[in-house]
Formats: structure tokens, C-alpha cells, sequence
């Protein structure tokens, strides 16, 4: 069974058809204006979330400095070995 949509008809008249036009385009406005809103609360979120962690960081030596004993967390541990790649055979 298959669904079929009844195909658009478009008027004749000029002025429906001017009016239509101009309520797409106010649409489409619309939906432009509410885009870069939401763009802007976005980057603006962002931007609040990076100064923060920013923030943050830069007093942390602060902290950090008062207690001497305890190991840094940042700090990897253990034994590596560089491997040496060849020229390619092809």
C-alpha cells in the first residue's frame, strides 16, 4: 500500500502568490533570528565554561603549593621504550 500526498496546487492569482512568497521569506527570517540566538547563548556558554576552567587552573598552583607532600597527579610513571621504525619495503 502506498501513501500518497496530494500534489500542491498553486494559485493563479498574483497576489496569493506575492503573499505566499513573503510569508516563506518571513519564515525563513524567523528561523534565522532564532538560529544565531541560540548560536549566541552557545558561544556565550562556552566562552563563560573556558574562563572558568581558566580560572580555576590558574589558582590551583595556589592550592597546591600550601600541601608539598602530597604526589602530583599529572605525573606518569613507569618505563618506555622508543621503538625505531626502518625505511618501508615496498
Amino acid at each position: 500500500m502506498r501513501f500518497h500526498l496530494p500534489s500542491p496546487r498553486r494559485s493563479r492569482h498574483p497576489l496569493v502568490r506575492a503573499l505566499s512568497l513573503l510569508l516563506g521569506i518571513a519564515m525563513l527570517g524567523v528561523l534565522l533570528v532564532f538560529g544565531l540566538a541560540v548560536a549566541g547563548v552557545l558561544l556565550l556558554g562556552g566562552g563563560l565554561l573556558l574562563a572558568w576552567r581558566q580560572w580555576k587552573q590558574m589558582r590551583a598552583p595556589l592550592t597546591r603549593a600550601a600541601k608539598p607532600n602530597k604526589p602530583a597527579a599529572d605525573v606518569l610513571e613507569g618505563e618506555f621504550v622508543v621503538i625505531r621504525q626502518g625505511p618501508v619495503a615496498h
